[in-house]
């Protein structure tokens, strides 16, 4: 099988590598099958992987509250707002940045500049997925092999930290002298090939993102946001993304296990609707390469806190995560960031600033670029475009307009929910799920019981739910 023959090697190395991080905050006992002192390309495979598959692990959560699924069960605890313990997530976020720090520590230690900028880069990437999902977190003191029991760094500090990660990560990516060439290792890359020019724009991307994340402050500067676009992507050919697994996709493994009635992956009537015409009046093309039709030849999401309506099957009376997806198939790759939310980022900045044409070219080349990803029929694609309510002129352009879009184009990804709170869910149609714990959206995860157990006396004091994080009010 393609996808088995593709992972021989890089599955052995993971298994060899595994958790196998410094000792700190995690203080694994010996094992005797893990290598003390793992080779750079042997890191860099770990860590391009679990840069992916954390990526999905956050979503797995965040998707319901931006309600891109939908529990099929009748309230679900993720689904409804209530205290939900994610230890899994939060601890695999953690060990991909224990081997990344272990990465770039041994990186510097060879005067290897290449490999410190591309752990800095992944290292931006994890910090940020914890920060933006559950706020305060160990980082300055989690990795120093001082303690177990790590201070937290604040929201804020967090956020300037994972920006410095990412200016850091371009300087050394810059640096022509590095000992070490990721290029010469391009099999353990799994997300550029070994490519420094890809990492330099997928550095930037992110840069990007976190400078547009942070639109409701003072600080917010659409010009800097363009500066690190422009040095970002310009095709879907420069995506992020990730594609080698141990068995597949495991939003496949999701599709896979709704089918043997391990229930999981429905989609939500919120995103459904966007889609199928009932919220705008126009079918988006792209919903024939998200989901299929239901067993009554349409497509139907399920609401958020019900459950599926006709009780816990899958009779395929509701429209689930699709197997025949370029996203969730078996071989799909998972998609960290992407030119389609560079061209959203660009049509947002524009529009903040003023320039109405450039956030205009901005907005349609997104559309075109996520239903280009997608494989959307030209024909479908390119009338789309045209119709009246897409194409309404520069002058007609809206933030409204430019959230609506790029929230297609970010389905599955954990960046869609920093955009409904910077948005403040004002999708239209977006509706509290029945029975939600919480009057109002969701804004933050609680900490996890792993946490808590562990590290309880630096855990901070429980807020609700509903409360903002600092970029956020």
């Amino acid at each position: 099988m393609k996808l088995i023959h593709k992972l021989i090697i890089p599955v052995f190395t993971l298994l060899l590598v595994g958790l196998g991080g410094c000792k700190d905050y995690f203080d694994l006992n010996e094992n005797p099958n893990l290598i003390g002192n793992p080779p750079l390309p042997s890191l860099l495979t770990t860590t391009t992987q679990k840069t992916a598959l954390n990526s999905q692990r956050v979503a797995n959560f965040t998707s319901y509250f931006v309600q891109y699924l939908a529990s099929p069960g009748a309230g679900g605890s993720t689904d409804t707002y209530q205290n939900t313990d994610y230890t899994a997530t939060w601890d695999a976020v953690y060990y991909g940045m224990a081997d990344l720090y272990d990465l770039k520590k041994k990186a510097q230690e060879q005067g290897a500049s290449e490999y410190v900028g591309v752990a800095n880069v992944m290292l931006s990437y994890h910090l940020n997925l914890i920060a933006d999902a559950f706020g305060a977190a160990p980082y300055s003191d989690a990795f120093t092999g001082t303690t177990l029991t790590p201070k937290y760094d604040s929201e804020e500090t967090l956020y300037n930290t994972a920006l410095t990660l990412l200016n850091e990560g371009i300087a050394e990516l810059a640096k022509t002298d590095s000992k070490a060439k990721i290029l010469d290792a391009a099999s353990s890359d799994l997300i550029h090939k070994g490519s420094v020019a890809a990492w330099i724009k997928t550095a930037y991307a992110l840069k990007a993102r976190m400078l547009n994340k942070v639109s409701k402050q003072s600080t917010y500067k659409p010009a800097d946001v363009l500066d690190a676009v422009s040095k970002s992507y310009t095709s879907n050919a420069d995506d992020a993304q990730m594609s080698t697994f141990l068995l597949r996709n495991p939003w496949a493994a999701v599709a896979r296990n709704n089918a043997a009635l391990v229930l999981d992956g429905w989609l939500s009537d919120q995103f459904v609707n966007h889609l199928n015409g009932t919220t705008y009046g126009l079918v988006d093309p792209r919903i024939e390469k998200i989901t299929d039709k239901t067993v009554n030849n349409d497509y139907k999401g399920t609401r958020n806190g019900q459950g599926n309506v006709g009780g816990n099957n899958t009779v395929k009376d509701e429209s689930y995560i699709s197997l025949n997806s370029p996203l969730t198939g078996d071989a799909s790759p998972l998609l960290i960031v992407t030119n389609a939310e560079m061209r959203f980022v660009e049509a947002e900045a524009a529009f903040r600033s003023g320039n109405r044409e450039r956030a205009y070219t901005a907005y349609l080349a997104g559309i075109r670029a996520n239903m280009d990803k997608y494989g959307v029929a030209a024909a479908a694609r390119d009338a789309y475009l045209a119709n009246p309510a897409v194409a309404v002129g520069s002058a007609a352009l809206t933030l409204d307009l430019i959230f609506k879009e790029k929230y297609v184009a970010t389905y599955l990804n954990p960046e869609a929910w920093n955009d409904a709170r910077r948005y403040n869910y004002q999708y239209k149609g977006f509706r509290l799920p029945l029975n939600a714990a919480l009057p109002t959206f969701i804004r933050r995860a609680a900490y996890p019981n792993g946490e808590t157990t562990k590290n309880g006396a630096n855990v901070p004091a429980e807020v609700p739910l509903s409360t903002p994080l600092w970029w956020d009010k």
